[in-house]
């Protein structure tokens, strides 16, 4: 994809037409594909600078101007180095390093690095030199900047994810590695019935550990897009039963949980497991974080089913609501990850599904998911 001029003029800054206007776009400057498609340099979602063969800026679009806050009618016209003054992280002047005109002749451009602007904000920036036969002189230097907001995020966010993994997991292994050092070193000093407490405790400790280690998997497939969903008929209303009984067995009261079911509902395929996955995280947190009744109503729903999870505690702050299935997001200090949520939206939508948090009429939390009618790919075929 090459730069050129829409309007067909070479000026003195060569292919690029005349400098863009005090206001609005250049519409003298494009970008012209194999495909010929034209693309205003406005349009790219990264900053695009392009300098001449005599070292001057002709191309300074939007995007530029936006992350190194230089004005573009300034840039324009203006030498490389005084128009993007970019340092190392060593304080060292870029271009003068680099030296693209006067450097080697082989030389094609510099690859992607985080250097400095004005102020100490950090970017990413690309350089390509072009050439009009190989080894020739420099006839314009193609930059690519870009923000590195969005990476310093998701790098934040990977540093909160190992200490939390690190925080959880050493708990557990703490306890199974006591335990177990503890009955190898004086078995026989314990009763049975010790034993046997030490025993459970290690296995519950060890269980702890494996469901840590499921929600790493789950949130590593939900992050690049690899969850697989495997669509089998599911029956919602008898799988929100067993995870009713399963907590009235470890000691829930029964007529703490409400089961309403609107019938007919419609046939519906999906991964039982990763619903189970849904179902327990939801009913979990109405038991553990809420207060009073747990109601859970099943209904058919446009094009699907819906399911929703309701609780009579305090609820979940109205400045909180649109953080609740981000990472690390605790409703209490109660323990848990706070990676719980965020796996079930992750599965929910892998489903094609919806989920949303609100407010219940008993004024605790409200969770609805809805999946849609789905069968699987051999069925329809």
């Amino acid at each position: 994809m090459s730069v050129v001029g829409t309007s067909g003029a070479r000026g003195a800054r060569g292919r690029w037409g005349p400098a863009a206007p005090r206001s609005g776009r250049d519409d003298s400057v494009g970008l012209v594909g194999p495909t010929g498609l034209d693309v205003h340099p406005d349009d790219l979602p990264d900053g695009l600078v392009v300098a001449d063969e005599s070292g001057h800026v002709v191309c300074f679009n939007a995007a530029a101007e936006r992350i190194t806050a230089v004005p573009r009618e300034r840039a324009i016209g203006a030498p490389l180095e005084r128009a993007l003054p970019l340092e190392d992280l060593e304080g060292r002047r870029w271009w003068q390093l680099t030296d693209p005109y006067g450097g080697l002749a082989i030389r094609l451009g510099q690859p992607e690095r985080n250097l400095l602007l004005p102020g100490g904000r950090e970017v990413l920036v690309t350089a390509r030199y072009v050439r009009g036969r190989p080894t020739g002189p420099v006839r314009r230097v193609v930059i690519s900047i870009r923000d590195t907001e969005a990476r310093r995020r998701t790098e934040r966010s990977h540093a909160e994810l190992i200490a939390t993994v690190a925080h959880e997991l050493r708990s557990p292994l703490t306890s199974v590695k006591g335990f177990t050092a503890t009955l190898l070193a004086k078995w026989e000093r314990f009763t049975d019935e010790q034993k046997r407490l030490m025993l459970e405790t290690v296995d519950a400790d060890a269980n702890r550990v494996t469901r840590l280690i499921a929600e790493l998997l789950d949130i590593s497939r939900i992050d690049s897009g690899r969850l697989e969903v495997r669509r089998q008929p599911v029956d919602i209303a008898a799988a929100v039963s067993r995870h009713i009984q399963a907590h009235v067995a470890a000691g829930q009261a029964a007529d703490r949980f409400l089961l309403r079911v609107t019938r007919p509902l419609p046939d519906l395929w999906a991964d039982p497991d990763k619903v189970d996955q849904v179902l327990s995280n939801l009913l979990e947190n109405a038991v553990r974080h809420g207060e009073g009744t747990v109601t859970i109503d099943i209904e058919p729903a446009p094009a699907g089913t819906s399911v929703t999870v309701s609780d009579e505690g305090p609820g979940i702050p109205e400045e909180s609501m649109n953080r609740v299935f981000t990472r690390f997001w605790r409703g209490s200090k109660r323990g848990g990850t706070g990676l719980g949520l965020y796996i079930v939206k992750g599965i929910v939508e892998a489903h094609g599904g919806t989920i949303t948090v609100g407010r219940a009429p008993g004024g605790g939390a409200r969770f609805r998911f809805t999946l849609p009618v789905a069968t699987p790919a051999y069925l329809t075929s």
